[in-house]
């Protein structure tokens, strides 16, 4: 499986445009939450997690229908601290998820009225006026991104701020980022700035940059500081749907093999 770069790729556009793409450096991360609330602003996204959680600071919880990007808080032993100073250091973790706008993307697949789609950036997009809320794309989806809301049942997500993209704006989540720890741009370019910085911090490492992983890589990858599991991400994540043409081919042979059972019997019936 390859992944694909550049133009835009899966629909055709007048006007391609490279593919565009977050690159989060959670190394910087403060934990102000101010990408979630310039994303619900901008967005009109519903209020949510007002309540506490028992998630530390964390009041968000994971991504949903009303929460496009989601800021973790983990407090964990520093382990490098423990080993310098023995003094049994703690840290924090923090940072800010969305939607992984894959290179192979399920939902796509899955989609029955063609609610999903790719855009001229690359992205993958919602539109939830066509949405029939069958659900589809929520258990395709290996990230867990996207939800449907409760009131109306139609499927939301991350729209990588569509409309600003077309205006030639950066999302507002990369605007609103105080310490630059969301960065925005065309997604060769990420990848390389990516490459720089991972070298030049201690024990990170990056996750969905790699073409060559599960999704083809992903058009929002990440710089962590720990294994993807402790910040709730899957380690190994696949496309759901890689496995459907073999399931449509051996569909299509038994279909194939009952039609002419039925007619062999219907002759045979007829002889009698």
């Amino acid at each position: 499986m390859t992944a694909i770069s550049g133009p835009a790729f899966g629909r055709d556009y007048e006007n391609p445009q490279p593919r565009m793409g977050f690159f989060t450096d959670t190394s910087v991360c403060i934990g102000c939450k101010a990408c979630e609330v310039a994303c619900k602003e901008w967005n009109a996204i519903p209020e949510d997690g007002l309540e506490l959680s028992g998630m530390s600071y964390d009041n968000t919880v994971g991504l949903g229908a009303n929460t496009w990007r989601h800021v973790a808080f983990i407090e964990q032993r520093d382990v490098l601290a423990d080993a310098e100073n023995g003094d049994g250091g703690m840290r924090w973790l923090m940072a800010s998820d969305v939607c992984k706008h894959c290179t192979h993307a399920a939902c796509l697949d899955v989609c029955p009225t063609g609610s999903l789609f790719r855009t001229e950036f690359g992205t993958v997009v919602v539109q939830e006026d066509i949405c029939n809320g069958c659900g589809y794309c929520i258990s395709a989806c290996p990230y867990g991104v996207i939800d449907q809301r409760k009131d109306d049942g139609r499927a939301w997500k991350c729209t990588m701020c569509y409309d600003r993209l077309g205006a030639g704006m950066e999302p507002a989540c990369a605007k609103a980022c105080p310490t630059d720890s969301i960065q925005f741009g065309p997604l060769d370019e990420l990848r390389e700035r990516a490459r720089e910085r991972v070298s030049a911090v201690e024990g990170a490492r990056l996750y969905g940059d790699s073409p060559d992983d599960g999704v083809g890589g992903d058009g929002a990858f990440f710089l962590l500081m720990d294994e993807p599991e402790v910040y709730g991400l899957p380690p190994d994540p696949v496309v759901t749907t890689r496995d459907l043409p073999e399931m449509w081919r051996h569909v299509a042979k038994a279909a194939a093999t009952l039609a002419t059972g039925a007619v062999v019997a219907f002759l045979a019936s007829r002889r009698k």
